[in-house]
């Protein structure tokens, strides 16, 4: 098969059988969870048969014209074959830990069909080389995030939704707006046809607006820490590899493989990234809910990527480009084992909670091993990615900025190992045994990944390098 067709599948599959979930459900519930499950494995296993396409570098176009003059055009390369793959994945894991999380909620067939139409979205989004179907795509995970964050319906849960909407739907406006300038100096909106154009300090402007919206960077990234309100999954989909690495997926399409932005702005988002790391890590260590520590802690992992892509050595850009997989995996360990708790204690301060890794063994020492890999310890997966950012950082002569990177780091060591003591190891206060064998199975698997991608780092790191050799303006 084809890789464009390939590519094609990967996209439409789960987007078209989105729609067939409310279908499945009416005629019963456990086919309707056996399609989804289905829906997603499929678009993981296509999104792999992609990788020795990816490994022969360079890159397929595919493009077709439609109305108005806009083309619809796929990229195949490195990037995108990465980003779809940690993408797909970590999401099908979700859906599978989804059986056992809600299985006893309303409004279902919606909730999956959100789920499925979110990753086929995500799908489109990173293969897409037009901005008008960038932003398009952009906007269906606006939607498919504005429903799930407000699943439960209650009237405070439903006006967090409603922020997160606002605030992320509000910056893509502004993005398109960016759009439209670069449109009026290029008169197209196909990225291929734009290589090494240099764009105007106010589409650069416009354009990080919205991908910081997104992407939860400080100032805007309060509605991050609100839209826990969500089902645990929900908060893994939006935390872990999907929602807010939309951002750092644009910055990286944009920046470095097409456009040639102003030199002082290099330098401005080199000082933003790191200072959005350590203010969400400072939030991190005063804030007592579980779910908004691991909130907050997202926040700061994700300007730790933004530095990398921003500073722009080939070493920064493969530490960014890998700390998207380890911070995937790992943080969606940290949210799934977050909604073990929850569900369990029906608690979310973690002062309430306590001595759990007695009744929850696996779930604890899961917690732990993603917590290292957050954290950046060896040999774990998220080492290799944070210390390549900062190895990139120093060789860019930016040494304040490694150090407060490296300042960062011990924040975060100090909020996680501050959640594991009082969840897992003070004074017992509430029993609650383990149990659901597939949202118990999920986390073990992905602290399991995140040991194995530390000590089997060179596999990825051969897509990641190969995505660098093919990635950057800056670089020539």
């Amino acid at each position: 098969m084809k890789v464009e067709t390939i590519t094609l599948l990967t996209i439409f599959i789960p987007i078209l059988g989105s729609l067939l979930v409310p279908l499945a459900g009416a005629i019963s519930p456990r086919l309707r969870s056996a399609w989804s499950v289905l829906l997603g494995a499929i678009t993981a296993v296509l999104s792999l048969t992609l990788i020795p396409r990816a490994m022969q570098g360079g890159e397929v176009i595919w493009s077709r014209s439609l109305a108005l003059g806009l083309d619809f055009v796929l990229v195949i390369d490195p990037l995108s074959v990465f980003m779809a793959i940690v993408s797909s994945f970590i999401g099908f894991l979700i859906i599978v830990y989804s059986l056992g999380y809600i299985h006893h909620e309303d409004h279902q067939n919606e909730y999956y069909l959100m789920v499925v139409l979110f990753i086929g979205s995500m799908m489109g989004l990173v293969f897409s080389s037009n901005l008008v179907f960038m932003y398009l795509f952009w906007e269906i995970i606006a939607i498919a995030c504005w429903r799930l964050i407000g699943f439960y319906r209650q009237k405070d849960y439903i006006l967090k939704a409603d922020k997160a909407f606002l605030v992320t739907f509000g910056g893509a406006v502004v993005m398109l707006l960016g759009f439209i300038l670069i449109y009026g100096q290029t008169g197209t909106f196909n990225l291929v046809d734009m290589r090494g154009v240099a764009i105007s300090g106010t589409a650069v402007l416009l354009i990080l607006f919205g991908m910081f919206s997104k992407s939860a960077t400080v100032p805007l990234h309060t509605w991050l820490p609100d839209a826990g309100v969500a089902p645990t999954t929900v908060t893994a989909l939006l935390h872990a590899a999907v929602l807010v690495k939309i951002g750092v997926y644009a910055y990286a399409r944009l920046f470095l493989y097409t456009f040639k932005i102003p030199p002082d702005w290099q330098q401005a988002i080199i000082i933003l990234a790191v200072l959005s790391s350590l203010v969400a890590a400072g939030a991190a260590t005063v804030e007592n809910d579980l779910k908004r520590i691991l909130a907050y802690s997202t926040v700061s992992q994700i300007g730790y990527i933004f530095l990398g892509l921003s500073v722009a050595t080939p070493t920064a850009i493969s530490g960014s480009l890998l700390f998207i997989l380890m911070h995937g995996l790992a943080k969606a360990g940290l949210f799934l084992c977050a909604g073990i708790v929850i569900h369990a204690t029906h608690k979310r301060d973690i002062r309430e909670m306590g001595g759990l890794i007695k009744t929850m063994p696996i779930t604890a020492i899961s917690f732990l091993i993603c917590a290292f890999s957050v954290i950046g310890l060896p040999p774990l997966g998220g080492f290799f990615s944070k210390l390549l950012v900062i190895m990139g950082t120093v060789q860019a002569d930016q040494v304040w900025v490694a150090a407060l990177a490296l300042f960062t780091a011990v924040l975060t060591m100090f909020y996680l190992l501050r959640v594991f003591a009082l969840v897992f190891l003070s004074e017992p206060k509430i029993p609650a045994p383990e149990k659901t064998p597939s949202m118990v199975g999920v986390v073990a698997t992905l602290a399991v990944l995140s040991v194995l991608a530390g000590l089997l780092v060179s596999y990825p790191m051969k897509l990641v390098q190969m995505a660098t050799t093919h990635i950057s303006w800056w670089l020539r």
